[in-house]
């Protein structure tokens, strides 16, 4: 196994981290919700079409990031192997997942763990254990 050591950037990533768990706790402390994003963009969709215009602008906040990341820096080239049908179908199987789940990764796992939820606790298990599962399957058996 070799580390691509270009594309090892610790700096960046905890400024991600803790620009998401900043979001997080100003979202919990201005207006007592918990950012699960699933759970914000489905109250955005119907048929639970829900008031609160903070939910609009949080999403629209995650989609205006990139755009504002490239006044500062370029983009970082994104490229998938991956057909486009499979695509969608990976992301509706997330979705279901989500459903299923009660809550996304960014609601169970950046959230609900800082509240010592144990159901939380064991979504963020069982999301990590289907990731390395996943992974030993395609690169090693498949």
């Amino acid at each position: 196994m070799s580390l691509d050591l270009s594309a090892f950037t610790p700096l960046a990533a905890l400024a991600g981290g803790a620009l998401i768990g900043l979001a997080a706790v100003l979202l919990v402390l201005f207006n007592g919700r918990i950012a699960g994003i699933s759970g914000i963009v489905a109250a955005l969709l119907p048929p639970r079409l829900q008031r609160g215009a903070w939910r609009l602008a949080f999403v629209l906040g995650l989609l205006a990031a990139p755009w504002i990341y490239q006044w500062f820096a370029p983009l970082p080239a994104a490229s998938s192997s991956a057909a486009w049908p499979l695509l969608v179908l990976a992301g509706l199987l997330v979705g279901i997942g989500t459903r299923l789940g009660s809550g996304c990764t960014s609601g169970h796992g950046v959230c609900g763990l800082s509240r010592l939820s144990l159901r939380s606790l064991v979504a963020t298990l069982v999301f990590m254990a289907t990731g390395f599962a996943t992974v030993f399957v395609v690169r090693h058996l498949l």
